[in-house]
């Protein structure tokens, strides 16, 4: 700036004609073609979901408002991902003022640990996570080291049940999750309750740790006590500089894959599901949410082009948003996992075979709930693509 030169206010980027509502984001993409990272602003109008994208360096329009229903304004805080056209964006920052003022004020990040003796609910508890306004934006099911379990435990080190702790956290899968929303670490908090609540505690009845916890160190869940606490414990287990943290719980035996397709678990359909899965008498041995690629999924659906004609329809959902890969365990013959999903046309489904989950929780034979390995031989290579490694 030169001298004698005035400062000038800023200003928003781009100007819409529109005097609707509307809230500014600044978003960026990976271009894999061009090696390139590029940065939007995206606009998004609640009155009637529509959006629009401008290109930040170019300062030119990139996408002309439009309508996009399955975007939703939930959905837009700074360090989620979106998919908008197959293009999957991560939102770096409010593009303006009012956007940071209206929405970023109390929004907070989480952790929500479900613990050995807590896994055989974990539909359940996944479905009171949402239906209590909190948004899942990770979830991986993992198995501790003792150094990892450790670290987790690392301020108990001086209490006579420490060494207990580190064999019952170690002693099966936990599920890790990373929830988003309104004052979410004292929701959360709230939700699981104290670990070993007393009769005179009646706010506490419906807890997590009163309604699926056992006495002792066995309550079920665990919630951090501070957004400090929860920003460290959310490192271990997710490390933001690009690490895997703890391992898969998969095992890669006797298994078939499944996937909750994004339709679904923006429906809120994700714990229904994983409960029915379970209530079926099948095991998951492993679980965890992506957010995959087009060419990605162009891959793992390659088998299906040229033979389905709802091909390209169902690469564009199952890269539309988070998806939740599961691996099945099948040790009983007479339980094939491919008959519990049903056909994969609902409508067919719900004619011949209601009880399955493509009749429950589909709609069409593209948002059709789940994906399932079709061939027996093929269930392990599956599996792999999602699970080894991470």
């Amino acid at each position: 700036m030169r001298r004698g030169e005035k400062l000038r206010p800023v200003l928003p980027l781009f100007f819409s004609q529109s005097q609707d509502e509307r809230y500014a984001f600044i978003a960026e993409w990976y271009d894999p073609s061009a090696s390139l990272l590029r940065r939007y602003e995206l606009l998004y109008y609640p009155k009637d979901s529509s959006i629009e994208m401008y290109d930040v360096k170019n300062r030119r329009t990139f996408l002309r408002r439009t309508k996009y229903e399955s975007l939703h304004l939930e959905d837009l805080y700074v360090g989620s991902k979106v998919t908008v056209f197959s293009r999957h964006l991560s939102i770096v920052d409010y593009g303006n003022l009012y956007t940071a003022r209206k929405l970023g004020s109390r929004k907070e990040r989480t952790l929500a640990l479900i613990k050995p003796d807590g896994m055989r609910k974990i539909g359940e508890l996944i479905d009171i996570i949402i239906n209590a306004g909190l948004t899942i934006t990770k979830v991986k099911m993992m198995l501790l080291s003792r150094k990892e379990a450790a670290d987790f435990y690392a301020d108990y080190r001086a209490k006579p049940f420490y060494h207990d702790l580190l064999q019952y956290i170690m002693s099966g899968p936990i599920l890790a999750m990373e929830l988003l929303g309104d004052d979410a670490v004292s929701k959360w908090r709230a939700i699981v309750g104290p670990p070993n609540p007393t009769a005179t505690e009646s706010d506490t009845l419906d807890s997590i740790s009163e309604s699926f916890g056992q006495c002792g160190l066995k309550h079920a869940a665990h919630s951090p006590d501070s957004v400090a606490s929860a920003a460290k414990e959310l490192e271990l287990f997710f490390p933001s500089g690009g690490g895997c943290g703890p391992v898969s719980s998969a095992k890669f035996t006797n298994c078939t894959c499944c996937i909750i397709k994004p339709h679904a678990v923006n429906e809120g359909l994700a714990g229904k599901i994983v409960k029915a899965i379970l209530k079926e008498g099948f095991e998951i041995s492993a679980l965890q949410m992506f957010n995959l690629e087009r060419t990605s999924v162009e891959e793992f659906y390659e088998i299906y082009k040229g033979v389905v004609p709802e091909y390209l329809e169902m690469v564009s959902e199952l890269c539309s948003g988070p998806c939740i890969a599961m691996e099945i365990i099948q040790t009983d013959p007479a339980k094939v996992f491919r008959d519990f999903c049903g056909p994969s046309d609902p409508e067919l489904a719900r004619h011949l075979r209601p009880g399955t989950l493509r009749a429950v929780f589909g709609k069409d034979k593209i948002q059709n709930a789940v994906h399932c390995t079709d061939l027996p031989e093929d269930g392990l290579l599956e599996v792999r693509l999602f699970f080894k490694g991470v």
